[in-house]
């Protein structure tokens, strides 16, 4: 069983709801991402998703992009990722993911990245732009290695695509509550609950929902619908408002916190 998968397990064993925040890879610095990693876990977060910067980002927002853009112009690379998990080992208990384009992994082959990531202490990979007709020997590589494949749904994706999509997937699926790019958004789509909970009739997976969380009201909306939250754009533009290291981990701890508070809250028998 994939830390992932034993992480789910034990929160649905005790009626709780995983909290994701997302973190790019070496914005501002590599220090202050690692900085924030490492106090996550203690103000709520139950796992966390690592950005890996690409120039030209998948579905990402103003504030991601710009994340994105800053770090590359510092001289991010891709080994950057795979050293800071080291750092972190088992210091960090929380599973961690990459969300990595599939033209970075293609670049150095399936194989080679899911031992990598592995090895470094990813538990996963969140690949955006993974066609589901690709998706197959993919999964095949991250089964045999006990490594999560988290492949997105949308709105618009066809339902039999989202089964398709599903029964290649491992650890959760990703679910995308609007249209479009990611970014915080004050309202949602009103069939959001009606879809995910078609989708969960079609996989044994859990569904984590991701896009437009911008504050605890929203995250207290969507945990009863789903089986985790992830944030991202409201993470990043705290970080990217902060002075200094110390200051963003003050800043997105802080943040994690009340939405940690809501989530639970929201969720309480």
């Amino acid at each position: 069983m994939s830390a992932i998968d034993q992480l789910f397990t034990q929160l649905r064993a005790s009626d709780k709801k995983a909290l994701m925040p997302f973190v790019t890879a070496g914005f501002p610095s590599l220090e202050t991402t690692e900085a924030v990693l490492r106090n996550l876990g203690a103000a709520g977060a139950d796992l966390c998703e690592l950005g890996v910067p690409y120039s030209d980002p998948i579905a990402d927002g103003p504030v991601i992009q710009a994340s994105y853009q800053q770090a590359l112009e510092q001289g991010f690379r891709l080994q950057s990722v795979f050293d800071l998990g080291k750092r972190l080992g088992s210091e960090v208990s929380m599973p961690r993911v990459t969300m990595v384009s599939y033209s970075i992994i293609h670049r150095i082959g399936t194989e080679a990245y899911v031992q990598k990531a592995k090895e470094s202490g990813y538990a996963g990979a969140i690949v955006p732009d993974l066609l589901v007709e690709e998706a197959e020997e993919f999964a095949k590589i991250c089964q045999a290695a006990d490594f999560s494949l988290i492949q997105l749904v949308t709105p618009t994706t066809p339902k039999s695509r989202q089964v398709r999509i599903a029964n290649s997937s491992s650890g959760f699926l990703y679910y995308v509550s609007v249209t479009g790019i990611t970014g915080e958004r004050t309202k949602l789509p009103t069939d959001l609950e009606e879809n995910v909970r078609w989708l969960r009739g079609e996989t044994d997976l859990p569904i984590c929902i991701g896009f437009g969380i911008s504050s605890p009201e929203t995250a207290a909306q969507l945990a009863p619908v789903a089986d985790g939250l992830i944030v991202g754009s409201a993470i990043v533009r705290r970080i990217a408002q902060s002075k200094d290291a110390p200051d963003a981990v003050k800043n997105v701890c802080e943040f994690v916190g009340e939405l940690r508070q809501a989530m639970d809250a929201a969720t309480a028998n």
